[in-house]
């Protein structure tokens, strides 16, 4: 059965996407995880960018790792390991990858039903929806701490 989600909010546009990504770095921490969830062309990447951006500054190049697998960022408060598991056949691939090395840094994880049970089980989980209107963001804290979070981020109690 599907929890609903802690926040949900409508994103008008590409802009909405990397504002959110920007809302969300300002809060994070070392050792978090970040799993996005949507169909193709959803906007995964472009949020990762915002998050990224905001930490490195609008000019740092993101590209999406869909072929690399894997993008590390030295941010402050702990590198970022942006991960695209689109093309991981078998969760075994991602030891070879230093998967696990990351859990101590940020992982912002693209596919992450790819990794199977090697995904952190607390998390933000990040639903990408095209809806009617464009696209929403179903926001999800696996954690009471992240749940806290979302509520402190949007402002909400």
């Amino acid at each position: 059965m599907r929890q609903d989600p802690d926040i949900e909010i409508s994103l008008a546009g590409e802009e909405a996407t990397i504002d959110l990504g920007a809302k969300l770095a300002l809060n994070l921490r070392a050792g978090d995880c970040i799993s996005l969830i949507g169909d193709l062309g959803a906007g995964k990447t472009t949020l990762s960018r915002g998050l990224i951006q905001a930490l490195l500054g609008a000019d740092t190049e993101v590209p999406s790792p869909t072929y690399t697998i894997v993008q590390t960022y030295e941010t402050d408060p702990a590198p970022i390991w942006h991960f695209d598991l689109y093309r991981i056949e078998s969760p075994h691939e991602l030891i070879e990858l230093g998967f696990e090395d990351a859990e101590d840094d940020i992982m912002v994880i693209e596919w992450p039903e790819n990794a199977g049970s090697l995904l952190p089980s607390q998390r933000l989980i990040v639903e990408l929806i095209f809806t009617d209107n464009g696209r929403s963001a179903r926001l999800t804290g696996t954690t009471p701490e992240w749940k806290q979070r979302l509520n402190d981020i949007f402002n909400r109690s």
